[in-house]
């Protein structure tokens, strides 16, 4: 590698910037530190695959290797040795695919399945065996030497499972060009559209790498609205504007309100909620925001623009001229974060042990509740699953593959702590539902 890096630089090193655009498949300037470490998976294709002159499809692209690698054979012709010849012929024939991890011995080796063909393969590596774990996949290139298999090369990004939608999305493409063949896709396929391969790589890479879109249960981005009025009385501003904490009576709002001395009422605060929630069907109602009253002044808080408009749209028509807007500010998620003070994992494990050792009944309720709800995903439309719930899509085998890859992606961000007070919901529970297979033990 280091003898054709050197041989690559003194020859090609004037197109190293043209085959960074071909292989991200763009005529656009795309700068080297956008993505800091994809010279791993960049290198071997500007070595081994790269040819500008070469047919992108069909049979016509074929297993001849890139135009360094060509050059470099005539040019070293008679000095290689038949190890570094079989190295150079596995580089520039074999496929790049994507790779499912179906176990790890860290620091010895792999089991993959190439999700595209189905071949199943044990290689022996130290370093992706000791970053990679079941269910993951990797972009990469298996070489079969004598007597093993290694992963000749590989993307330097660890892709989880939830992105194995796209790539059954792709084998699917990939099977429909050939079905009037009845045959299986062949290594020799994924070389002919071996850009497609990477077209889907590239779609994963960027969508990792972008950041994720915060959102409420109506779809709407989240953007905390803060909105503020002078009001005429605390009184007549909470009698009409009670209604909108739907399922609750004025007495109940009224518990944890403050009174002057005289009787009247000082500050209150309640939420503005609506009945059920199109994304949960286990939740009754939906809380859209919290309005805080105190003497002639009403904050209220939302987390969208969409629903801080309507809110503004209630309070002017219930209030009218006794209610003046002052002001509204708002602020991302991103804000919000920067803001926020940075808690421990010592804190958050004692602050978790404190809710559970003063209020073991409401965590047995919160865990009811949660398990209720992820229960009730096997009836919600997935947009990873084309729009079908994981009850329709395990009717057929890619859908299967897909609802089986997002349940392990939710367990496994479960285990990393994704809820709170050691909550961790039953997946085993919503497997039966689905009539899938309990996760080994």
């Amino acid at each position: 590698m280091r003898d054709m890096l050197r041989f690559a630089e003194r020859k090609f090193g004037d197109q190293i910037q043209v085959a960074w655009e071909d292989f991200n498949k763009t005529d656009l300037p795309v700068p080297f530190d956008a993505y800091p470490d994809e010279q791993q998976i960049f290198m071997p294709y500007f070595l081994f695959h790269w040819d500008p002159q070469r047919p992108r499809t069909g049979r016509g692209a074929s297993r001849r290797g890139g135009i360094v690698t060509r050059w470099y054979e005539l040019e070293n012709a008679g000095k290689l040795s038949d190890m570094e010849r079989l190295l150079l012929e596995q580089a520039t024939t074999q496929p790049l695919s994507f790779f499912e991890v179906l176990w790890s011995e860290a620091g010895e080796r792999i089991g993959l399945r190439d999700i595209l063909i189905g071949t199943e393969t044990e290689v022996v590596e130290r370093s992706a065996s000791r970053a990679l774990q079941r269910g993951d996949i990797a972009y990469g290139q298996v070489w079969n030497l004598q007597t093993l298999c290694i992963l000749g090369c590989m993307a330097p990004i660890r892709i989880p499972p939830s992105w194995k939608g796209t790539v059954v999305g792709l084998r699917k493409k990939l099977r429909k060009k050939i079905a009037k063949q009845n045959r299986d896709l062949t290594p020799d396929d994924l070389v002919r559209n071996s850009d497609a391969i990477r077209h889907a790589y590239l779609t994963i890479r960027d969508g990792l790498y972008t950041p994720p879109r915060f959102e409420n249960t109506d779809g709407d981005p989240l953007v905390l609205h803060t909105l503020k009025f002078g009001i005429e009385s605390a009184d007549k501003a909470f009698k009409a504007l009670a209604p909108l904490a739907l399922l609750q009576s004025e007495e109940e709002l009224l518990e944890s309100a403050k009174f002057d001395k005289d009787g009247k009422l000082r500050s209150v605060e309640f939420d503005w909620r609506k009945k059920g929630n199109a994304k949960i069907p286990s939740w009754d109602h939906t809380t859209l925001g919290n309005i805080k009253i105190s003497g002639r002044s009403l904050i209220a808080e939302v987390n969208s623009e969409n629903r801080a408009k309507r809110l503004r749209a209630e309070i002017d028509k219930r209030l009218g001229a006794s209610a003046t807007h002052q002001n509204t500010r708002a602020q991302t998620v991103d804000e919000m974060l920067a803001k926020a003070p940075k808690r421990t994992n010592a804190q958050v494990k004692k602050d978790d042990e404190f809710v559970q050792a003063r209020d073991p009944e409401a965590k047995s309720r919160l865990q009811q509740i949660i398990q209720k709800q992820t229960e009730d995903w096997v009836h919600l439309k997935v947009p990873a699953l084309g729009g079908r719930t994981p009850l329709q899509a395990v009717r057929d085998p890619d859908g299967k593959e897909i609802v089986e890859s997002l349940l392990l992606d939710w367990e496994r961000r479960a285990d990393e702590g994704t809820y709170q007070a050691g909550i961790r919901p039953d997946f085993d529970a919503v497997r039966k539902l689905l009539n899938l297979t309990p996760t080994p033990s």
